[in-house]
């Protein structure tokens, strides 16, 4: 029931991040708990014989894991220009403010008071890339690259270069929140380079990354959640009538 209880939590929050941009689902694994030997197979009965199957009683299920399933979200076009999503696989780098290195799928950024492309929470695109104040008409390529407009010039300017990370297990990341993953010694080290090269998804200006959350699929799996939970605590209430009727039992 604990266990059930637990992947509740889950389903609930996979629900409560359904608009999330970015966000990626979790699932709880389950496995057996250890059993009670009552008779162990391959030991003689008699002379010459041996039983053949063992008689083994489990002592019930907990979760062993609760995986993040990067498999990718839908879009949604929105026409913004500092929308960005990554068709494949990568995700950007974000400075937070103790130095470190994040990574997300949440491409909604905005400028900051020094034209710094940020996130929502005025976290750093790594590498930096300042936008000049009289710059327009921004534009991101598939690779990456992004130019401006800037006043009096007749040709695009480029102003930086958007790099994206891989790693070789992505399900190992430690998420901490606000959309960020931190790497991990499970996730391997990050592959950084340009989108569209080694093997890193390309870059879709004017559009964001939805969750991956199915709704449909949460709710039967809440559902299973809820009857698994219930039947056990049938079993609960069942063993404990079968005890009371031998307790009552008299001579």
């Amino acid at each position: 029931m604990s266990s059930q209880a637990l992947n509740m939590d889950v389903i609930a929050n996979n629900l409560a991040n359904v608009n999330t941009t970015g966000f990626k689902r979790s699932r709880a694994d389950f496995q057996d708990l250890f059993y009670q030997n009552l008779r162990i197979a391959g030991a003689a009965s008699s002379t010459g014989t041996e039983i053949p199957t063992s008689n083994q009683i489990g002592l019930g299920a907990k979760v062993s894991a609760v995986d993040k399933l990067f498999a990718q979200g839908d879009y949604k076009q929105t026409g913004n220009e500092l929308d960005l999503a990554i068709d494949g696989r990568g995700f950007f780098q974000i400075t937070t403010p103790d130095g470190e290195i994040a990574y997300t799928r949440a491409g909604a950024f905005k400028l900051d008071g020094s034209g710094n492309i940020v996130n929502s929470d005025g976290y750093l695109l790594q590498p930096q890339i300042t936008v000049p104040e009289n710059a327009s008409q921004l534009t991101v390529g598939l690779d990456g690259t992004i130019t401006v407009m800037n006043a009096g010039e007749t040709a695009p300017s480029e102003i930086g270069n958007i790099e994206t990370a891989r790693f070789a297990n992505p399900a190992g990341l430690t998420a901490i929140g606000k959309n960020l993953f931190l790497e991990s010694e499970t996730s391997g080290n990050p592959t950084t380079g340009t989108p569209g090269e080694d093997g890193l998804g390309t870059i879709s200006q004017g559009f964001l990354e939805m969750s991956n959350v199915s709704i449909v699929e949460e709710m039967v799996q809440m559902i299973l959640a809820q009857r698994a939970y219930e039947i056990n605590g049938k079993a609960i209430q069942t063993a404990d009538e079968m005890l009371q009727m031998a307790n009552n039992i008299r001579r």
